[in-house]
């Protein structure tokens, strides 16, 4: 039973919203289609760490999901800055129950037990966060950090984070919540968000305040699900 994760699926299955006019994500369904299927077995789970689809509402994302059920393996699905789609978890539940989406399982103030690992996170926000909205948004995705590691003590294993935003990035961090990670004593921080290459030369990937950071967006990880655990 492995773990996986990835971030930054960019689907529109059922929108014309096409991410192949950038560099780099030509015919990037199939390939992610295909890696896949070469690493995730259904036995496996893993973790979307945000920008899922480019839908507007459910309803509209409903190819998108479709396409992510049809893969092997159990999904936990995380808030983006572009999953506009999304409204409550609640409301999530009750989509995927009346499709018979039965892999996919939403992370939002709470927590997984996934083999030894209690899976925790939040979408998180900016690292240069200056504005009074800016700073209102840190505090609530502060609270969604906490509550979610909280929960994860609960299951017990060792307590991973997963994030949209990176908490560093190039000579900026976002201090509210990497100091929850930190105090938290949380070793693996996984994030996406950040796309093409000169982006990514920016972000921070290896450890920093006790915290080794992974960035896992799907163009900067070959559209191929990263290996947590197994």
């Amino acid at each position: 039973m492995a773990l996986f994760v990835i971030a930054d699926l960019h689907l529109s299955l059922g929108a014309d919203k096409p991410m192949d006019v950038f560099p780099g994500w030509n015919d990037y369904v199939q390939r992610l289609e295909k890696n896949w299927n070469a690493v995730v077995g259904p036995e496996d789970t893993v973790v979307i760490a945000g920008d899922i689809s480019w839908a507007m509402n459910l309803e509209d994302a409903l190819e998108d999901f479709a396409f992510i059920h049809s893969l092997p393996g159990e999904k936990i699905i995380m808030k983006g800055n572009h999953d506009y789609w999304w409204s409550t978890r609640n409301k999530a539940d009750s989509f995927f129950a009346a499709h018979g989406f039965t892999s996919l399982h939403i992370l939002h103030n709470c927590a997984y037990r996934v083999g030894e690992r209690a899976l925790c996170g939040t979408r998180g926000w900016l690292y240069n966060s200056e504005s009074e909205e800016d700073k209102k948004i840190v505090l609530r995705e502060s609270g969604r950090l906490l509550a979610s590691i909280e929960e994860g003590k609960k299951l017990g294993g060792e307590l991973t984070a997963f994030l949209h935003y990176p908490p560093v990035y190039d000579t900026m961090e976002c201090r509210e919540l990497l100091d929850i990670l930190v105090e938290h004593q949380i070793k693996e921080c996984y994030f996406g968000h950040i796309h093409g290459q000169y982006a990514a030369k920016k972000a921070l990937v290896g450890e920093y305040r006790g915290v080794r950071m992974r960035l896992i967006s799907a163009d900067f990880v070959n559209f191929c699900p990263v290996l947590v655990s197994q």
